[in-house]
Order: C-alpha cells, then structure tokens, then sequence
C-alpha cells in the first residue's frame, strides 16, 4: 500500500512539474500567460538581404541588391486574464539604410483564449487581434522608375482570427497554427510625386495640376499564414526550437484618387490630365504587388532563472514576388537574440 501511494505521488509531481516547466518556457510555441502574469518577449536581430529580379525591382536598378545591414526590432508581450484568457501584443521596427525605407512593421493587439489545456487530449487556443497598420500612414514616392515604398505600413487596419493547437509531452512540444487577415480599405497614405514625372512633355506636378503629394482610396486585402512549430528541452537550462510558416500577401489595389487634383495651366491640358488620372487608375487597380514567404526558423533559448530566458534565433526565408512586388528577395536571413522575462 504504502508503495503504491508513493508511486502515485511520484506519478503526479512529475506531472505536475512537467506542466509548470513547459508553462513557463517563454519559447514553447504553446506558451500561456498564467493568471495575473505579465510576459515580455523583446529582440533585436540584423538581417541580410539580397534582392531578386522582378520587373518592379529592376526599373528601379534595384535587382541583385545587397543590403545589410537591416536592424529589426521586436516586442510580443501579454497579461494572463485568467489561466485560459489573456491580452496579448505584438509590435515590432524595421530600419533599412540600404533603400531608405524604414517603420513599424508589425502591430497587433488582442486576446488568447484557451479552449483545451494539458488536460485534455492536445491543447487548442483561440485568438483575434486587431491589426494596427493604420496608426501610420502608408509612405512612398512615384517616380519615373516605378512606385518606391518609404515605409512598411500598408496604413490600413484590420482584423486577425486564428487558431493554434498542439500537445506537451514531457520534454518536446509540437504546434500547428493558421490565421487570416482582413484589412478595410481606406485613404491612409502619403505619396509624393516626383517632379521629373511628366505626360508628353507637360509636368504632372506644375502643369497638369497634381500636387507634390496625394493619397489614394486603396482597396481592402487578405493575408493567410499558417505554420508548424516544435520544441525540444535538452535539459533544465536549455531548448531547442524549429519551425515553419508560410505567409500569403495578396496583391493591393487602388480605387479612386482621394485628393483632389488642381486645374492644369491651361484648359486645354484638361483631357490630358484626366487621360494621365486613368491611366494611373488603370495601372494600379491591381498593383500585382503580392508575395509568397516559406520561412524556416530555428532557436536556442538558455533559461537564466525561473522567470528570465534569453533565446538566439536564425530565420531564413524563400519566396516568389508577384511581378510589380518590391519584397522579393534572392536571399534572406536574419540573426537575433530575444530577452524574454516574466512576472
């Protein structure tokens, strides 16, 4: 009798501890907030980037471009509600020096909820955020070379609806996780004109009467990313992590020009500047400015104390650019480490 109670205990602390060591691994890919617990995930990572040679990209002269160093800078964070729900956030910062073009790249905010823990059979979260992009405007420049991104924000907002679900075993974790995207569209753009664009010899933006800058009532769009993710813990101090995710970005197009546009110097330039408006109109209703990203991502996370973690992460990312996308790359990698900490 008595042994067999001591094998029960044993049974249940080793549950019991497993659970409370996965919980608290911040880089599980099924990682939880516990009631009333604040987490804070923060990385800094450069990346090299050679870029490919869609048609965008060499009008440009931009095809086969190096650049590197790219800083990137992110932070996930969250607040435990209850064990199953929690508030979570997700930002981060890109600078690119090599093409001036720099901004937040990501911003979501939303809550997690917890349908299924390690109780059940696997363990199935729910989430929705709302997606931030619109806190800033859109930014770029056309030229006579082609339409040139200053930022990374597509200045519109959106929502996020996803599921991630997964099972713990006593030292390795294995997740899967799909999401949509949806943005609304809307005017939150800022586009200059460069003066050197001109239609038959007549400047756009002293004779046929556009200002320097104007913005564009863009359509809504849709994002779809799904992935799989699995960790390993070696011993108490470390883990290993792999994953994958594929990440669709759909084409964006314009509907209609927001600003309006001045008279041209003269009447008689009144049909060429409503001829040069359609033909932009024309071109950009569907700007074939999509992309495909197959990214493979690998981790080492050393746990410091119980509640401190430092990871080092490589991500290395494949994809196909649609012909007029500025986003395609021949090579992309990207090294980093993450400090993540929690209380």
């Amino acid at each position: 009798m008595k042994k067999s109670l001591k094998c029960l205990l044993a049974a249940t602390a080793s549950v019991v501890s497993t659970a409370a060591f996965a919980s608290s691994n911040m880089e599980d890919p099924l990682y939880l907030p516990q009631n009333r617990e604040v987490y804070l995930k923060t990385g800094a990572a450069v990346m090299y980037k050679k870029a490919d040679s869609t048609p965008a990209l060499k009008n440009r002269g931009l095809d086969g471009k190096e650049e590197f160093p790219v800083w990137r800078f992110t932070e996930d964070m969250g607040y435990g509600i209850t064990d199953r729900l929690a508030v979570i956030g997700r930002f981060g910062y890109t600078h690119d020096e090599d093409i001036n073009r720099q901004g937040m790249h990501r911003g979501r905010i939303g809550l997690m909820y917890r349908a299924l823990d390690d109780m059940d059979p696997f363990i199935w979260d729910f989430y929705g955020e709302a997606f931030l992009s619109g806190v800033s405007p859109m930014k770029g420049t056309y030229t006579p070379t082609g339409f040139k991104f200053d930022n990374y924000s597509n200045g519109r907002y959106g929502i996020i609806g996803g599921t991630r679900f997964g099972k713990r075993w006593d030292d390795f974790t294995l997740a899967a996780h799909i999401e949509y995207l949806q943005t609304f569209g809307n005017h939150n753009n800022k586009i200059a004109i460069d003066p050197a664009l001109n239609a038959m010899g007549y400047s756009l933006t002293t004779q046929l009467g556009f200002p320097d800058e104007i913005s564009v009532n863009l359509k809504g769009t849709h994002e779809t990313c799904f992935g799989f993710d699995g960790m390993y813990q070696i011993d108490p101090k470390w883990s290993f992590g792999m994953g994958f995710e594929y990440y669709e970005h759909h084409d964006n197009g314009v509907k209609s020009i927001h600003t309006k546009l001045n008279a041209p110097i003269s009447p008689a330039l009144q049909p060429l500047q409503d001829g040069v408006k359609q033909n932009l109109l024309d071109a950009t209703k569907n700007m074939k400015d999509g992309w495909d990203e197959y990214v493979l991502k690998l981790n080492f996370a050393n746990q410091l104390t119980d509640s401190m973690q430092l990871a080092y992460f490589a991500e290395y990312t494949f994809d196909t650019a649609h012909e007029n996308s500025q986003n395609g790359t021949d090579v992309k990698l990207e090294l980093g480490i993450r400090f993540n900490a929690r209380f």
